[in-house]
């Protein structure tokens, strides 16, 4: 398949600015990174280590099925130097080591963070709970804590109690997130982040919502979430959403201002289905590369490959999810995967995984450093590996011999002040008398950084840590200098939650390439100290598409008295249909366009040859649930791709009803075990609203004999919610259509429906 509208072409000019001519090829990645290590890797969590290596986490899965192991790993492990190229590093549990407490539930969705010196990983049990287990190192042994969601709390949270992700915010709180179907809750935890405490926040609902995950930035926290259906194969309709606050406790909007806890579907799209190869990307963790690029770690299902036959222990016709990454852009404010291209198929440029100087220690030499001042000596332990210890009373620094090549870079340490003094990094060094320093300043509680030139300091700026933050374990303060902006961050994983935040101008004598390494006053360890160039943002949307040429011949305006000749009826005509005033009303019926009971009316015409889009203005107001109206580009009743303005029940909503902007397509589904002869999905666009206009535009994909359809809602005619693209392989031509069905009660207008070239 290729990507839908010219995507991959439009996309191209937005890439970084290549490396000089004298450098090698920059290293690229293809989707899915796990492929030729595991079969598949749900629900994915990562993170970067303290002994420089990255490490994933998956849901419990059939991961070794095509080398003939029947049954499931339990969370299991990946372990990689460049997050592209993984090896197996283990499981969590083993069938032996499980839990009596887990009661045979498979285990879910891990998240895995690093807090006060221990690497905590919090898992779902499918029944319905939320353990967490605790580790020395990234790949055990792992020591089970227990359930850590009272129910005191769950009886708090309508929801189904699964999809976690724990966060830190600035002042030292530690949260939890959870949820699923169709609520997502939040509550504080103890100060060890060892137990959810006290009384759930509801922050967001939708249908199918899940798998929140909050990411702190530029004063706003981002909660990603996906909805719709994860696990259907090419018929999964996931795809990763986001919403903003101000505060860890919402209310989150999406990019529109709606909010998350408002009863209808949501927009800000991070990344959804677009026509190649991958179907239902979502449930995503975060990463950030040495060059200071944020990434989106998730899952998606290769359309060619979605299904496994029956496996021991697992639910049937269980989805093949692999392990993906994709440049993740912030953009206006808002973030969204390769400018709005969504998930890449092909060679794409990889992250940067390597200093340009520095390095890890591992090899417990400071061969290639420098020191100036203060005594410093190689350790190693069992997380961290090799690392440095500064022995000294006074103030040194440990430099790498080469300077940057450029002044815009990004560096990083991993440091902890084992006595009374600090510790930190330092980047544009030249020497003691010429260099910029961040350093944690153990007496002064807090983030101190330094401009020193000419050998005189330019001034501190000084930022408060939190409370209780501890000096002992290990931090990463890292420090990106563009141009003269100096912002640095200090935070225990380098997840999006960083515990401090400070931003600077500098002199512009200041912001010159230089050395970089670590800094301490007083006894104090630094590991995995280096500096990479910073990387070039994004900062444009891919375009979006234009209007076409206008084809009257395939629209109405529906300024008669009937209904045009161009239409014909699929069981029809529809009882109450009229055509007056300038639109087409149509009462919604007690019948059902669905897999096999297709017993609704639906309106047609004859669609255009080659690429094209249908739009038609829709005022409906439905208040009962599953009335639906909207537009169809329909084969047969069994193959059809639908995008409609729909009412929804919410799950464990006391019947609050979602008005949902709902796109969905039916065909066959060979794939499954037994084959499958008629499945329906949908996946969920924009806010809905009482009038919006829809679009559906279609191409057909010759390459690969395909057709692709992609929707968008409106709630103005102006603004657009572009949603995902749906996919089945070609056979009739498709037909433009309307319905109104499902539950009598209702009516839907049409003001028009316009079909343009594309």
């Amino acid at each position: 398949m290729r990507t839908f509208l010219g995507i991959s072409a439009l996309l191209a000019g937005l890439i970084v600015s290549p490396l000089p001519a004298a450098a090698a090829a920059p290293p690229t990645y293809s989707n899915p990174v796990s492929a030729g290590t595991v079969d598949t890797f749900p629900d994915p969590a990562m993170i970067h280590a303290r002994d420089g290596l990255w490490y994933a986490y998956g849901t419990q899965n059939p991961v070794f099925n095509s080398k003939g192991e029947d049954g499931e790993r339990i969370l299991p492990i990946l372990r990689s130097k460049d997050m592209v190229s993984w090896e197996y590093a283990g499981e969590v549990f083993t069938p032996a080591t499980k839990p009596a407490w887990h009661d045979g539930a498979r285990l879910w969705a891990p998240d895995i963070r690093y807090i006060k010196g221990a690497y905590h990983l919090y898992y779902s049990l499918a029944s319905g709970d939320l353990g967490l287990a605790t580790a020395p190192t990234p790949a055990g042994p792992w020591t089970d804590r227990g359930d850590i969601l009272p129910a005191a709390t769950q009886s708090t949270c309508p929801t189904g109690h699964i999809d976690q992700a724990q966060f830190t915010d600035v002042d030292g709180t530690n949260y939890m997130y959870w949820g699923s179907y169709d609520v997502i809750c939040v509550a504080r935890m103890n100060a060890g982040a060892t137990l959810v405490e006290g009384t759930a926040t509801q922050v967001a609902r939708g249908r199918r919502m899940e798998g929140g995950y909050v990411v702190r930035r530029g004063g706003f926290y981002y909660i990603f979430y996906s909805d719709a259906g994860c696990c259907d194969g090419a018929f999964s309709g996931y795809q990763v959403k986001v919403g903003r606050s101000t505060s860890p406790s919402g209310p989150f909007t999406d990019d529109e201002g709606v909010d998350l806890m408002a009863l209808t579907s949501k927009g800000a799209i991070v990344a959804g289905s677009n026509g190649n190869k991958w179907a239902g990307p979502g449930h995503s963790g975060f990463q950030t590369d040495l060059a200071g690029q944020d990434w989106l770690v998730y899952h998606a299902i290769s359309t060619a490959d979605p299904d496994f036959g029956p496996v021991t222990g697992a639910r049937a016709n269980l989805s093949r999810r692999p392990l993906l990454i994709d440049r993740l852009d912030w953009i206006d404010g808002w973030p969204v995967v390769r400018a709005g291209a969504g998930p890449s198929e092909g060679a794409q440029p990889a992250p940067v995984t390597s200093y340009d100087v520095g390095g890890t220690f591992g090899e417990g030499s400071t061969t290639g450093w420098r020191t100036e001042g203060g005594s410093w000596t190689t350790r190693s332990a069992q997380d961290p590996h090799g690392y440095v210890s500064h022995l000294g009373t006074g103030t040194g620094y440990l430099v790498t011999g080469r300077k940057t090549a450029v002044a815009d870079v990004r560096a990083q340490a991993d440091v902890r002040v084992t006595g009374s003094g600090a510790a930190g990094l330092t980047l544009a060094f030249f020497d003691r008398g010429n260099h910029v320093s961040a350093r944690l300043d153990r007496q002064r509680g807090a983030l101190v950084t330094d401009v020193v030139a000419g050998g005189q300091s330019r001034g501190e700026t000084v930022t408060a840590l939190p409370a209780g933050f501890d000096y002992g374990t290990w931090h990463t303060v890292v420090a990106e200098l563009r141009g003269t902006e100096l912002s640095v961050q200090v935070s225990a994983d380098k997840l999006g939650d960083p515990v401090a935040v400070q931003r600077r101008t500098l002199p512009a004598a200041a912001a010159r390439p230089g050395s970089a390494g670590a800094i301490a006053r007083g006894r104090a360890d630094a590991d995995n100290v280096g500096a990479a160039r910073l990387y070039t943002p994004v900062t444009q949307r891919i375009p979006e598409p234009r209007q076409g040429t206008s084809l009257p011949a395939h629209s109405d305006e529906f300024d008669g008295s009937a209904v045009d000749a161009a239409w014909r009826w699929v069981r029809g005509p529809a009882a109450g249909v009229t055509v007056s005033g300038g639109a087409l009303s149509w009462p919604t019926q007690n019948a059902e366009l669905h897999q096999a009971n297709n017993t609704a009316s639906v309106l047609l015409r004859d669609a255009p040859d080659g690429d094209y889009t249908v739009e038609a203005k829709l005022r409906f107001a439905p208040a009962q649930g599953n009335q639906q109206a909207g537009i169809l580009l329909y084969e047969n009743d069994d193959r059809y791709f639908k995008m409609a303005h729909s009412a929804i029940p919410l799950s464990r909503g006391n019947g609050a009803l979602l008005r949902m902007s709902e796109f969905a397509k039916e065909g066959e589904r060979p794939t499954t075990t037994p084959p499958m002869a008629v499945a329906n999905a949908p996946m969920f666009g924009g806010p809905a609203a009482e009038t919006m206009w829809l679009r559906l535009s279609y191409h057909h994909d010759a390459a690969n004999n395909e057709t692709e359809v992609r929707a968008a809602t409106s709630r103005d005619g102006s603004r657009w919610v572009r949603n995902g693209v749906w996919t089945l392989p070609a056979k009739d031509k498709l037909k433009i259509g309307l319905f109104s069905m499902n539950r009598s009660g209702a009516v839907a207008a049409f003001d028009y429906v316009r079909t343009y070239q594309d």
